[in-house]
């Protein structure tokens, strides 16, 4: 029999991988060396494996750099329309082997790294995580960069470069502990700063109202120095840019009521002005209303419009001169999208600027705020919603409370004119929220601000039409659309699932990775037992990869021929990570996760321990042997999703209907040949129809049983009297059998459950036990469970984010897309 192919081998053959020439591989080795010799200042003898991986790092920019370079000249001269896309988050991963795969350098890098000695898995390695996001909203960002350069289109990814970005999470007796993620520690290869391009921001202050128009006066001012990081597209030879934002201290910060023996003082100071990009918020779905999160929503518009307004005013090449000084065609050159309200100051920031510091007429100028911003709704969970003190903003902001007083006084004329006498229907549509504290709604500041309103998944465009922003809805219908969210296929398909690929491509060619929707041809395959054996073969071998893995990082074995069933997600009661908790306590009783929370969310970290707990009696059951396993992936991130997701059999996507805006995730195992088990919620029930009911386990209450459940009210206790075995699980979580130390360790969990639990865990248990029987039943026959696969992987053209960033850009930001690749550096112009 043939000797299996190593891992080396394999990737050799790999033609997606790009060709390894011998002029490519020997340029590379070169490059390699003088980048360790002169970049990094080291010799073989002495040089560390960090070493190698910046000198590959860097060796593989070089390439990124004449395409960078020349695709901004080719914005300069053809000066098109460009987007600007707003986000407080942008969770990008590594960056190494996503920059290799989109200039086909792959196989030739790891060519030349064999050549040189050295193991290129172990070198990608080495390189942090840029974990600048919580969870899906930071993780579309960076997926709609990679589409946007994919799609020729003149983009912009702008947001802040925190220090420290998402905490690392050690789970340590069974309970989460955050530690800092000091992720540049070490210096980050990918991003250069361009200090020539520093902005000032100011904060505090107050207003003088002038017979020369209003200012804004002894302000406290940051600067904002920009680092630019390469967003190249795939094999088009377009770099687009992701320019994140840093706080610094102006040299005479706090010197100016310098007395003797306040100089140290005023020195050491300056860190609270550069507190300002210090850390990323780690709450996803939850508003905590703190001063410093503030300064950052404005820290990031603020430098980012003068920025915007810098661009639009110099339209040539090289050219520093202003040569566009009429802002009214600034929507004709600029669209700006806030990914949710995080940037929702720009539209107040930009009024500013332009009556302010432009001296249009409010008219004029609010007219152009509205045709160039547009905004993305991502939640519809009220906890979730910005909803910023007046005094905060009086104080920090005051100009800025005005301009947003000025703009709701016009939209409530507007609406008393279209309903007079609806004071309800004026209280409810306000920007402003009275109350015990006065808050601004910034949801309805951006919806008045912008020119289109999106949700991210059909249903949930639904329902912020017909319940949170119905009011606005029926003002101005027109704005108000969706855009389902989608994932670039290069990260979460060719890059980390190249066996798939592969497999995929021999079938219907390379096309498919620029344009998902020929993924439908596979159902010409979908009886072809090469291909049902191809496919299955590949998951059985990411299976034994990741067990490997879990066996290296967790000491747990795990049998790769077993189900892997994966939760990976936020910890959110809405996620109802409770639900299948009752699962495995239900299957245990009759006989693989991942998430982190956010640290101060109380229930999360309890849910952590109850699942912890559970796995510390269920894998260490002799009974249950190796049958049932329940692991908790610690620090889940970017990088390791991209080892788990290609490992999955089942993905669980079990919120309650009505409350996951969209899911990304859910795209991600389904597209790397899992199947879902999961609620008509969010983008599910778009999976469904595309790749046909019968081919996904869908069970629960659908919306409209969630609110006829609300209408007649939710009873917990019914459904535990009613049902033994959810009554033995609940029993045994507060009766202390997963916590014998501490008996009533989960009482609150269970309190929770059975008489405020806003997520109806109880309401699903029955049916969610029925199709997990359904799933088992299948799984026991290899072929059709694989089948039910390909039609699963065949199905998933419509969510790749090429086709939501196509729809973004011919219907909100009047931009044409183009599959058209531009000249190489090294092709003559």
């Amino acid at each position: 029999m043939a000797k299996p192919l190593t891992d080396q081998e394999k990737k050799k053959q790999i033609s997606v991988r790009g060709l390894a020439g011998v002029e490519n591989v020997a340029d590379l080795k070169t490059n390699f060396n003088r980048h360790l010799h002169f970049t990094l200042v080291k010799d073989r003898n002495v040089a560390t494996k960090r070493d190698y991986y910046f000198a590959l790092a860097n060796t593989v920019r070089d390439h990124l750099v004449g395409r960078w370079i020349r695709t901004q000249q080719h914005y300069y001269e053809k000066d098109p329309k460009r987007v600007y896309y707003l986000s407080l988050e942008f969770y990008m991963g590594r960056t190494l082997q996503n920059t290799m795969v989109n200039l086909a350098l792959e196989n030739a890098c790891d060519e030349a790294t064999y050549q040189l000695g050295l193991d290129m898995e172990e070198l990608q390695d080495i390189e942090e995580d840029a974990g600048l996001g919580n969870g899906g909203l930071g993780r579309l960002a960076a997926c709609f960069l990679d589409s946007m350069a994919s799609l020729g289109l003149a983009a912009y990814g702008y947001g802040i470069r925190y220090e420290f970005g998402i905490f690392n999470q050690k789970i340590v007796n069974g309970w989460q502990v955050e530690e800092a993620d000091d992720w540049l520690r070490y210096g980050n290869p990918w991003e250069k700063a361009r200090p020539e391009y520093m902005r000032p921001v100011h904060f505090y202050g107050r207003v003088d109202h002038t017979a020369d128009g209003v200012q804004w006066v002894d302000t406290q001012v940051v600067l904002a120095l920009p680092y630019d990081t390469p967003v190249p597209g795939y094999r088009n030879n377009i770099v687009n840019t992701m320019r994140l934002w840093s706080a610094k201290a102006p040299c005479d910060f706090n010197l100016k009521d310098f007395n003797v023996g306040g100089y140290i003082q005023a020195v050491l100071d300056r860190n609270l002005a550069e507190n300002i990009s210090r850390v990323l918020y780690p709450n996803d779905n939850f508003f905590e209303g703190k001063e410093l999160r503030l300064k950052q929503e404005y820290f990031v518009v603020a430098a980012t419009l003068q920025d915007i307004i810098r661009r639009f005013k110099a339209s040539k090449f090289g050219s520093t001169e202003y040569v566009r000084m009429d802002l009214s065609t600034l929507p004709d050159k600029v669209a700006i999208q806030l990914n949710d309200t995080h940037p929702a100051l720009a539209i107040p920031e930009l009024m500013r600027i332009l009556v302010d510091i432009e001296k249009l007429i409010w008219e004029k100028a609010w007219d152009i705020v509205v045709r160039t911003c547009a905004y993305t709704n991502h939640t519809v969970l009220p906890e979730a919603l910005e909803r910023w003190p007046v005094d905060l903003f009086q104080n920090l902001l005051p100009r800025h409370l005005e301009i947003i007083y000025e703009i709701n006084k016009r939209h409530l004329e507007r609406i008393s004119k279209l309903y007079p006498g609806d004071q309800d229907r004026l209280r409810r549509m306000s920007l402003i929220e009275e109350g015990d504290v006065k808050k601004i709604n910034m949801a309805h500041l951006c919806i008045v601000g912008s020119h289109a309103v999106n949700g991210v998944a059909r249903i949930h465009s639904e329902i912020i039409k017909n319940t949170v922003f119905k009011d606005f809805y029926d003002v101005d219908p027109q704005k108000f659309q969706n855009k389902t969210n989608g994932i670039t296929p290069r990260r979460w398909l060719v890059m980390c699932n190249p066996g798939l690929a592969e497999v995929i491509a021999e079938r219907i060619g390379e096309d498919y990775m620029r344009d998902l929707d020929q993924l439908k041809k596979l159902l010409e395959f979908v009886d072809d037992d090469t291909l049902i054996r191809d496919v299955a073969k590949v998951k059985q071998e990411n299976k034994m990869k990741f067990a490997a893995h879990l066996e290296e990082h967790y000491k747990v074995k795990i049998n790769p021929s077993s189900m892997f069933d994966v939760h990976v997600k936020r910890i959110h009661e809405y996620k109802r990570q409770l639900l299948n908790c009752l699962h495995i306590i239900t299957l245990y009783n009759q006989n693989k996760y991942g998430f982190s929370a956010a640290p101060g969310y109380h229930t999360a970290k309890m849910i952590i321990k109850l699942i912890t707990s559970i796995g510390d009696i269920v894998n260490n059951d002799p009974v249950v042997g190796d049958r049932l396993k329940v692991i908790f992936l610690e620090n889940y991130r970017v990088t390791l999703a991209e080892k788990v997701i290609p490992a999955a059999d089942l993905s669980e996507q079990i919120s309650t209907a009505g409350t996951e805006a969209s899911g990304t995730g859910n795209m991600k195992f389904m597209l790397n040949g899992a199947l879902t088990i999961g609620t008509m919620d969010g983008a599910n029930v778009e999976m469904a129809e595309e790749a046909g009911e019968e081919n996904l386990f869908i069970f629960g209450m659908r919306v409209h049983d969630v609110e006829a459940l609300d209408k007649k009210g939710y009873d917990a206790v019914s459904y535990y009297n009613g049902i033994p075995e959810l009554k033995q699980a609940i029993d045994q979580i507060s009766g202390g059998f997963f916590s014998p130390t501490q008996p009533d360790l989960f009482k609150d969990l269970v309190n929770m459950l059975m008489h405020h639990d806003r997520f109806k865990v109880f309401a699903d248990y029955e049916d969610y036990m029925k199709c997990q029987e359904k799933v088992s039943a299948l799984y026991k026959n290899p072929k059709e469970w694989t089948k039910m696969v390909i039609h699963n992987i065949a199905g998933c053209g419509k969510f790749s984010s090429d086709r939501t960033i196509s729809e973004y850009a011919r219907e909100i930001w009047g931009m044409e897309p183009s599959l058209e690749k531009i000249a190489a550096p090294d092709d003559p112009r």
